[in-house]
C-alpha cells in the first residue's frame, strides 16, 4: 500500500482493491483489513454498550438499481453483512440501524424489507424507524452553522458509538454524497419537525450537513465503492469501482473517497463537481470538523484514481444557479432584516419572493419552487417556518457572507 508519512495524531483512513464480483468472505476479508488499523474508532466501539448504524437503504425493492446484482445506488447486502460481521465480532454492544423511509407523498418503506431486513435478523440487530415520534432535541456543538438545534430519533443519545455506511456517489445539488450527507437521511420526515425541502434549500444545505456532522460524529465510516455512481444521486450513470474504503473520522473518509473519484476534496462552488451549491466537506473542514487539509490524513491505499468518470450533473447553468443563489441570500436577509413584519404567519411556512410572500400554510406543498417562481425563474424562493417560540435559531450570517463572497469582482 501506498504509504507517506503523517503525524501522530492523523485521522485515519484505508482503501484498498475489492472487485465488484468478489465474494461475501472476500469483502468480509478486505473490510477486515482496511479497519483493521483503525484503532481511534474501535477503541469506541470495542466500548461501547449501544452502537448504532445509519446505512443507504431508502428505496423498496422493485427500484433498487443493480450492476450484475450488485447494488449501484445503495449499500450493497454483502458489505452491509461484513460490516454487521465485524461489529459481531469485535464487540458485545447492542446493535441498531436507525433510518428513515416514510417518504412525502406517504408510503412506508418496505424499503429494503426483503433486503436488509432479514441480514438484521441474521444478526441480532434491531431496526429503528427515524420518522416515529417521540423525538430529541439535539443542540448542534459549538452553536451550529446554519441552525443552533436539530430534531433526530433519541437513540444517538443512548448509543455509545456511530456508524456511516454509504454508497461512492455524486450528487447533483452536494457534488458528492458518502458518509457525511448520509446522515441528511436522518431528518424525520414528520408533521412535527421541518420537511425535508426546507434543509435541502440551496444555500442552506452544505451547513446543515456540517451541523449534522457535528451532532453525530460517526466513530465508524465505511463507503462501498463495488459500484460507484457519477451524475447523481438517483437515476446516474454506474461505475464499477472496484473499492472500498474506511476511516474513523467522517469529514477525512469522504476527502479520501473525493480523492478516489478524481475530486479535490477542498474545492468549492462553482468547481466541479460542486456546480450548485458550496462543498459541505470544505465547510466542515473550515468550523474545525475534521482535516484542514488532505496532510493532516493517515491515508494508504492500493488504487489508482479515478475509479471511473465521476462528475455531477449540470442541472442549470452556472449564471442561472448563480442568481439562485445570490437572490437566495437576498431574500433570507430581507426577512431577517424585519421578522416582525411576518407574524401574522406565526405556524406558518412563507415563501418569499422578490420580498413578497407568494405562497403560505401550515404545510409545505410537493410543488416545484421552479413552477412557483413563474416567470421570474432565476429569482429564488426562500422558505422560512415563522415560529411562535424561538427554536431554530438560523444563522444569518451565513446569507450575509455568502451574499458578500459572491459580489467580490473576480481577481484577475
Amino acid at each position: 500500500m501506498s504509504q507517506n508519512a503523517r503525524p501522530s495524531n492523523a485521522y485515519t483512513v484505508r482503501a484498498a482493491f475489492c472487485d465488484y464480483r468478489a465474494s461475501v468472505e472476500e469483502i468480509h476479508a478486505t473490510l477486515e483489513r482496511i479497519t483493521a488499523p483503525l484503532d481511534r474508532a474501535w477503541h469506541k466501539l470495542e466500548n461501547a454498550r449501544t452502537i448504532a448504524i445509519k446505512t443507504n437503504m431508502v428505496w423498496p425493492p422493485e427500484r433498487v438499481r443493480r450492476v450484475d446484482d450488485r447494488c449501484q445506488e445503495l449499500v450493497d447486502e454483502d458489505v452491509m453483512r461484513g460490516v454487521l460481521r465485524l461489529l459481531r465480532d469485535r464487540t458485545t454492544a447492542r446493535i441498531v440501524v436507525a433510518d428513515t423511509t416514510l417518504q412525502p407523498e406517504g408510503w412506508h418503506a418496505n424499503s429494503d424489507k426483503e433486503r436488509l431486513y432479514p441480514l438484521f435478523d441474521e444478526f441480532g440487530v434491531e431496526y429503528i424507524e427515524c420518522n416515529d415520534a417521540p423525538f430529541a432535541v439535539y443542540d448542534v456543538p459549538g452553536g451550529g452553522l446554519m441552525f443552533a438545534r436539530y430534531q433526530l430519533n433519541p437513540v444517538f443519545k443512548e448509543a455509545d458509538a456511530f456508524v456511516s455506511v454509504a454508497t461512492l456517489k455524486n450528487h447533483a445539488f452536494m457534488g458528492v454524497t458518502m458518509c457525511c450527507k448520509n446522515l441528511f437521511g436522518l431528518c424525520p420526515v414528520h408533521p412535527d419537525n421541518r420537511p425535508r425541502q426546507y434543509f435541502h434549500h440551496i444555500i442552506r444545505l452544505p451547513f446543515v450537513l456540517a451541523d449534522l456532522g457535528r451532532i453525530l460524529q460517526p466513530d465508524l465510516n465505511i463507503v462501498d465503492g463495488l459500484v460507484g455512481q457519477s451524475q447523481r444521486e438517483w437515476g446516474g450513470n454506474a461505475w464499477t469501482s472496484n473499492a472500498l474504503l474506511a476511516g474513523d473520522q467522517v469529514i477525512a473518509t469522504d476527502f479520501c473517497g473525493c480523492v478516489l473519484m478524481g475530486h479535490d476534496p477542498l474545492s468549492d462552488w462553482p468547481t466541479p463537481p460542486f456546480r450548485r451549491d458550496r462543498n459541505h466537506l470544505r465547510i466542515a473542514s473550515e468550523a474545525g470538523l475534521g482535516p484542514r487539509s488532505l496532510g493532516e490524513i493517515d491515508f494508504q491505499h492500493d488504487l489508482h484514481p479515478p475509479l471511473g468518470g465521476f462528475d455531477s450533473e449540470a442541472t442549470d447553468t452556472h449564471e442561472r444557479v448563480s442568481n439562485w443563489r445570490r437572490s437566495m441570500c437576498e431574500q433570507a436577509l430581507a426577512y431577517a432584516e424585519n421578522p416582525d413584519k411576518f407574524r401574522e404567519y406565526a405556524g406558518e411556512y412563507v415563501y418569499l419572493q422578490d420580498g413578497n410572500v407568494v405562497h403560505h400554510g401550515t404545510e409545505v406543498p410537493n410543488w416545484s419552487r421552479r413552477d412557483m417562481s413563474g416567470v421570474r425563474r432565476d429569482a429564488a424562493i426562500f422558505l422560512k417556518y415563522i415560529e411562535r417560540e424561538p427554536f431554530e435559531e438560523e444563522r444569518f450570517g451565513v446569507y450575509e457572507q455568502e451574499l458578500a463572497a459572491m459580489l467580490e469582482p473576480e481577481v484577475a
